[in-house]
This record gives C-alpha cells, sequence and structure tokens, in this order.
C-alpha cells in the first residue's frame, strides 16, 4: 500500500510524516475517511488529490478484499482502468418456467484490481489503522475530535459481500457489531470534517436487528463446472426455477440463482434472497443452493471457495454529519444492492465541493456534501425504490416470481436499476413493471401504491 500507517502530525496532500504509534498530539486533518472499502479509497484519494490534508481509517489497511463487486457498466466512471474491470458478460434473467430475459451488458469488477488502482491514488493520505464508533466522533468546537480503536488483526478468512456494502475494509456479515475491546489502544484524529464509509450497516449509526436485508450463499466453481446452468459470455442476474422440492425447515419465501464469471475460468454461484425481514438464514440458502446444483448436474468440489452475503436494504438518509458516503449514505439500491459504482462516479465530484470549504468552513462544507449527495431528484429516486422495497415485501411469496417476470418485460426494467438520480427513467420503469404485470400482482402493486408517502425518507 502507498500509504501510510501510523499517526501524523498536520499531514499535507504531497505526503505524510509518520509518528510512532501512541506518539502524543492527534492526527490533523481537513477530511478524516472512516472506512477503507471501495467508496472510503475512493473518495479519500479524490479529497488528497484536490489538496486536502486527508486521514484514511481503515481497521486493516493491508488486509485484501474478498468481496464481488458487479456493476451496471453505464453506471461506471469512464476514467475506470481496464485493469478494475474482470469479466464484460451480458445478463440475462431465466423465468420460474426456464423462459429467458436479455437483461444487456453487464460489469465484474476485478476486486484485486480496483483495490490497486485505488491504493495507487493514496500516496497524499494518511492511512491510519483504527476503527470509530458513534460516541467516538464528537465535536470540539467548529472541528472534531475523533477516537480511533486500533484493533490486532484477529486473522482468519474474511467472506466477501457480493455487493460491496461493507465498506470500513473489513467484510463481515454486515451486522456492523464488532466493537474493539477496551483494551485496545487508541488514537486521536482532529478533523474539520468527518465522513462515514463504514458500510451498511454503517458502524456509526447500526441499523436494528430484525431490518429488510439481502442474504446470499454462493460457491466458487470451474466454469465448466457451471456450465449447465450459466452459459459462457453470460452472467444469471436470476434464475427463478426452483431449487427443488420443498424439503423440511424450508421456508415458502422464493429465492434464485445469481452466476457470474470472475474471467479467469471461475464462476461464483450463489442462492439469493433479495429482500425480506429478517433476511432468509444462510444455513437454508446453503441448503438450496446445494439442492439446485445436485439436480442440475453441478459438482462442487471439496474446499470450494464460499461467499456469504447479510447486508440492510432499506437504510433511511443519515444526518447531516458526519457525511455518509458510499452504503452508509446510502448509495445502497435495494433490488441489487449495488453501490459501489454510484460511489466511485461521486467521490471527484464531492471531494472537489469540500475542497472548496475547506478547512475554513466546514459547515459550509456538510451542506455542500448534503446538496451534492441529495438532490431533489435523487431523495425522490430513493423514495420511489424503497417504495418498490416496501412493495415486494408486502408480496405473498407465491407472486414474487412472477412481479420480477413483469419486472424485465421490457427495458424499462433496467432504467430503475440504474440512475440514482434519474427520476423519468425510474418512473418509466415502475410504469413498465405495472403494465406488464399479470393481474394479481397488478392488484398488489396498487395495494403499496395507496400507502406511498411522496415525502418519507
Amino acid at each position: 500500500m502507498t500509504g501510510t500507517a501510523g499517526g501524523a502530525a498536520a499531514p499535507q496532500p504531497s505526503g505524510t510524516t509518520a509518528l510512532p504509534s501512541g506518539a502524543p498530539g492527534p492526527t490533523v486533518a481537513d477530511v478524516l475517511v472512516l472506512g477503507g472499502g471501495p467508496a472510503g479509497r475512493a473518495l479519500a484519494a479524490a479529497c488528497a488529490e484536490a489538496g486536502l490534508r486527508t486521514a484514511l481509517a481503515d481497521p486493516a489497511p493491508e488486509r485484501a478484499w474478498t468481496a464481488t463487486y458487479c456493476a451496471w457498466p453505464e453506471e461506471l466512471p469512464p476514467h475506470l482502468p481496464t485493469t478494475t474491470v474482470a469479466a464484460r458478460p451480458e445478463a440475462v434473467a431465466v423465468l420460474p418456467g426456464g423462459g429467458r430475459r436479455a437483461l444487456g451488458p453487464y460489469a465484474v469488477l476485478d476486486t484485486s484490481g480496483l483495490r490497486a488502482h485505488l491504493d495507487a491514488r493514496l500516496a497524499g493520505v494518511t492511512v491510519l489503522p483504527g476503527r470509530a464508533a458513534a460516541d467516538d466522533v464528537r465535536p470540539d468546537g467548529h472541528r472534531y475530535r475523533v477516537r480511533l480503536h486500533v484493533p490486532g488483526d484477529r486473522g482468519g478468512r474474511i467472506d466477501g459481500e457480493s455487493s460491496g456494502t461493507d465498506d470500513d475494509g473489513t467484510s463481515g456479515d454486515g451486522s456492523g457489531s464488532e466493537t474493539a475491546p477496551e483494551d485496545d489502544p487508541t488514537r486521536l484524529v482532529d478533523a474539520a470534517l468527518v465522513v462515514d464509509a463504514t458500510g451498511a450497516p454503517s458502524r456509526l449509526r447500526p441499523g436494528q436487528a430484525g431490518g429488510t436485508e439481502q442474504t446470499a450463499w454462493g460457491v466458487v466453481v470451474d466454469e465448466r463446472a457451471a456450465a449447465p446452468v450459466v452459459r459462457p459470455g453470460e452472467a444469471v442476474f436470476m434464475d427463478w426455477r426452483s431449487p427443488g422440492p420443498h424439503r423440511p425447515g424450508w421456508t415458502d419465501w422464493p429465492t434464485f440463482l445469481y452466476a457470474v464469471p470472475y474471467g479467469d475460468g471461475t464462476v461464483l454461484l450463489e442462492e439469493t434472497s433479495l429482500a425480506r425481514r429478517p433476511g432468509l438464514p444462510l444455513p437454508e440458502l446453503r441448503d438450496r443452493l446445494a439442492a439446485r446444483l445436485a439436480g442440475a448436474g453441478v459438482t462442487v468440489p471439496d474446499g470450494a471457495p464460499v461467499e456469504r452475503v447479510r447486508f440492510p436494504v432499506d437504510t433511511p438518509r443519515g444526518p447531516r454529519h458526519p457525511v455518509g458516503f458510499g452504503a452508509a449514505t446510502p448509495l445502497v439500491h435495494p433490488a441489487t444492492g449495488f453501490s459501489v459504482a454510484p460511489a466511485l462516479g461521486l467521490a471527484p465530484r464531492l471531494a472537489a465541493e469540500l475542497a472548496r470549504h475547506l478547512p475554513h468552513d466546514p459547515a459550509a462544507a456538510t451542506t455542500a456534501a448534503r446538496r451534492l449527495l441529495w438532490p431533489r431528484s435523487a431523495r425522490a429516486v430513493h423514495r420511489l425504490r424503497r417504495h418498490g422495497l416496501r412493495t415486494v415485501l408486502e408480496m405473498p411469496p407465491h407472486l414474487v416470481p412472477d412481479f420480477f417476470d413483469a419486472f424485465f418485460a421490457g427495458r424499462s426494467g433496467r432504467a430503475f436499476l440504474t440512475g440514482r438520480d434519474d427520476l423519468t427513467g425510474t418512473l418509466a420503469g415502475m410504469a413498465g413493471v405495472f403494465r406488464a404485470a399479470p393481474p394479481a400482482v397488478r392488484t398488489r402493486m396498487l395495494r403499496s401504491a395507496a400507502a406511498f408517502h411522496p415525502n418519507g425518507r
């Protein structure tokens, strides 16, 4: 990594000077970014490049990422190098009866390539091992005093999240419940502005247990072994065919297969529950995936890598400060779980807005950040997306596949999946779903629309 680990006094945009761990005096920064995942790293790099003294807190700065990040190509910023994209398959949806719908181009990001690209831009960033909770971020006059806990490296494999919503650089089960022991050393940071890029749920404002979650269980196999369920050059966005006969202990909630190529001869096969309150248990998803793959003739070798996914998809917009970014803001799309591409695209724009006001006017910087991240159109789209999520949650389980059949009936469905501030496209997508839906689904959509509160968060 090109960033500097350790405390630093008055870090400069052109480089940093490290102090020994435990040295007196806080690290001084214009911007402190909490969370070293894709969103946090992208923003920290952009802030330093904009001339701001920038610090990035990451619980394990050197730990490799193991998540699977995907995106719709039109949402990826044009400046990304080709090394950050591992595969560009064509996405398809498979209907309960076996029919197929083409969804258009898809992108599977190269996790190590993306990490290398972002790390190469951290030369002007002070990288600090540590994490903070809500009580650790405290106003100090017109600035903030932040206490970072510096946990020891616990080691072990880190299970990835396919949506990339765990933005603090640790990955895990998305619970946000991990805390540093009381005897962990701490480091102080004096910052004009703090950015929460700790993922979803935010580690600074963890969500309540039992919320709406997306969960999944996946395995990675050779593409030849995966051939019965995913064709060469394709990504299966949703395969709604049954995983097999209903077994004791399974719920009636529908799940689907998600299959994406990594571009290296391997494929991720994942049994997925899009949204449920609470999330469908991982053991059931594991069993459903095993039944599905066995029925399709896919052999999973012993020791195949496993991916576990659990994260919230109904996070409301947070307070003005700390400034939320990435999945913590939230940029997570409740229908896909995607947030990385929007964060990469917004990072340089947000950094430029912050640089206009910092370090002298943090309040104006906070207002500018909120205006950029949440213009009126983005707020409206966010409310409509959360409304769509509630519609699915209130749908009888046996109608959910029919709903998504209608969702992908025309190209308008894709408009709902992209463009976080594209209000026209989002409305067109929702209208297209309604037109294509069977009567029973339309009835449920109308009931949900009657309860819609346009001014909700």
